[in-house]
């Protein structure tokens, strides 16, 4: 493992703790060289999910274009990341033992959206209005009008 401040792969594992979940490993590491240390995650090699979008076309499932569509939902709100990775943890546990090898990319979206709902209703209707494209501001009364009813 290279050193993420001076580049040398010279270093020893100081310390190594199981997630809650059991399925990482993290490695507190300190290089032999510069003396700095760095954390590593350990992940079990899976078989990649196939997304099938919209247009038809298929892509590996890919945990960051979801915590980044994620985080731009919930940016300046009051929303810790360990709930947003406890939540891509869970979608993609629930994603592997669907034992789907392809995935419409509509039911992440609605999986995504039903848990924003759960958080934040303001995250929620960010991510919708980009999930569901919104056209215009029409739709975001109609949006908000869903959301106000269910309340």
């Amino acid at each position: 493992m290279k050193c993420p401040f001076c580049t040398e792969i010279d270093n020893k594992v100081i310390d190594s703790r199981l997630s809650k979940d059991g399925n990482v490993i993290r490695r507190r590491r300190e290089c032999i060289i510069c003396g700095r240390r760095f954390t590593t995650y350990e992940h079990i090699e899976e078989i990649p999910v196939m997304i099938v979008k919209k247009d038809g076309r298929r892509e590996v499932f890919s945990r960051e274009k979801v915590r980044s569509g994620l985080q731009k939902a919930c940016q300046k709100r009051n929303i810790s990341m360990n709930v947003i990775d406890e939540f891509l943890d869970e979608l993609e546990r629930d994603l592997r033992e669907s034992g789907e090898k392809e995935i419409p990319s509509h039911k992440i979206g609605e999986k995504i959206m039903v848990k924003l709902h759960e958080i934040d209703d303001v995250a929620y209707v960010r991510f919708a209005s980009v999930y569901r494209e919104f056209k215009d501001v029409n739709d975001f009364v109609s949006e908000l009008k869903n959301l106000l009813s269910k309340h």
